[in-house]
């Protein structure tokens, strides 16, 4: 079987010897999730305190007031939430993951929807309850003349858009720099939502809860200013990246090498990845993210992409000399997370990239490695080649399996090595790594594909805790 050859860097990277420590610990991040649930016990708190609590639900016309009010502050304070959780702040990112915190972030999200829209039907009941006659001035009053209100409707509109399109099957239907600039209104959102708690939020009136809700605002205002577009701004200056080489590596995909000052002040290590926006014309503000391929080092990092959109298909397009901006480095599926000798990694298609660079500097013997690869044909066996020549130099375990996905749901390719596939996934991943109870498993790929790794694995032994996965959707 012919396999792309693609040239290596020629930038030496230094494989770190150190063996790694069993465990995790806790740190600042893990107060995260209380400091969250405490939030919510905060505003029912203040809420009760303003509103009486269940004296406020004496009658139907205030109980459904107090009960609008108090599920638009609930709505308000895990909106805030979510723009913390993903404001990327480097600590908590390095502590939980991306991945984690996207998922977060969506779950909170939805909730939050929710608890909105129960807000605005409770103060809208509430309106045309008082006078049923008049119906249409009172909701003409609630959503558009009272002060702010009208602001407040676009904010809501423009909340509801981004959750419409958050949807599964909506992000299915749309490119990724379509769904992410539409996700940015959702800033825009909340600053219209806000004057409106201001000018009539009753939960504003007293000194306790003013002292709460500023507090709160400011706090995700200033770390999404600082570490979504300060910070940012600053790294890219300091290091000053630059595209030093495109290089082909099969139908559709390139490697991009960039060059820069001091990249070892960024910390990065393997299996991470950054925000990527190339100065190569219109369309330079839209940032995409790409895992690095190639173990980093003090002067050069390396992307391999492959065209699936606008922003990456231009990457083919790329010239040397073009300045770059990042945002990262992000990702937790790095060798810190390691806890076993032993590491099995496991890949489909593109997804092989940061598996790649784990390969190149992680510290592990001879043996102690394995990649089982998954592809659909020949020419998508991205950096076969280099992963030739980083198994022969460091005693890796080779696993090439070719050919479609056996069935739904399986992980397998069909007739691989020339037989059929185990009926069994789990059984599958045993006879090609037989000490996989022993291993750390790293694991990237697309989404359904990866979720049948991790139910195989996890019937193969595989405590969930060594188990480190890069979902390639967004």
């Amino acid at each position: 079987m012919t396999l792309p050859t693609t040239p290596t860097t020629s930038t030496t990277v230094r494989v770190d010897r150190r063996r790694p420590r069993p465990g995790r610990r806790f740190g600042p991040a893990d107060l995260l999730g209380p400091a969250a649930i405490l939030s919510g016990v905060a505003v029912v708190c203040l809420w009760v305190m303003d509103q009486g609590g269940p004296l406020g639900l004496a009658s139907m016309d205030r109980a459904l007031g107090s009960l609008g009010l108090l599920t638009g502050l609930l709505a308000s304070d895990l909106l805030l939430l979510q723009v913390v959780l993903l404001a990327r702040i480097p600590w908590v990112e390095r502590a939980w993951g991306h991945d984690l915190l996207t998922r977060r972030h969506r779950w909170i999200g939805f909730a939050s929807f929710w608890l909105m829209m129960a807000h605005v039907a409770l103060f809208a009941v509430e309106r045309v309850a008082r006078d049923p006659a008049a119906a249409g001035q009172a909701l003409l009053q609630v959503f558009v003349t009272d002060s702010w209100m009208l602001f407040a409707t676009v904010g809501t509109l423009l909340l509801i858009m981004v959750v419409a399109t958050s949807a599964r099957a909506a992000r299915r239907r749309l490119r990724y720099e379509s769904w992410h600039l539409l996700h940015l209104y959702a800033y825009l959102g909340i600053g219209f939502s806000f004057p409106h708690t201001l000018a009539d939020g009753a939960d504003f009136h007293g000194a306790w809860s003013r002292a709460y809700w500023w507090t709160l605002y400011l706090f995700a205002v200033a770390v999404t200013l600082l570490y979504r577009l300060a910070l940012p701004a600053w790294r890219s200056f300091r290091h000053r990246l630059r595209v030093e080489q495109v290089t082909g590596e099969g139908t559709g995909v390139v490697s991009v090498t960039m060059r820069g000052r001091r990249l070892d002040r960024l910390r990065t290590q393997s299996g991470q990845f950054f925000i990527w926006r190339f100065l190569d014309g219109p369309g330079w503000t839209r940032g995409n993210p790409y895992t690095l391929s190639a173990a980093p080092t003090p002067d050069q990092l390396r992307i391999t992409v492959k065209a699936a959109g606008d922003g990456s298909a231009r990457a083919a397009r790329l010239r040397p000399g073009t300045r770059v901006l990042i945002e990262g480095p992000y990702g937790t599926m790095t060798a810190r997370r390691r806890s076993n000798p032993h590491m099995l990694l496991v890949a489909a298609g593109i997804g092989v990239t940061p598996l790649r660079a784990l390969l190149e500097d992680t510290p592990y013997a001879p043996g102690e490695a394995t990649l089982v690869y998954r592809y659909s044909e020949t020419q998508h066996a991205f950096l076969a080649e280099e992963l030739r020549q980083i198994a022969e130099r460091r005693g890796v375990r080779l696993h090439f399996l070719p050919g479609p996905r056996s069935a739904d749901g399986s992980w397998q390719a069909a007739g691989t090595a020339g037989a059929a596939p185990d009926s069994d996934d789990a059984r599958a991943l045993a006879r090609l790594v037989p000490d996989i109870t022993a291993c750390d498993l790293y694991v990237c790929g697309p989404p359904a594909w990866l979720r049948a790794v991790r139910r195989a694995a996890r019937r193969a032994g595989v405590h969930r805790d060594h188990l480190h996965t890069e979902d390639f959707a967004w």
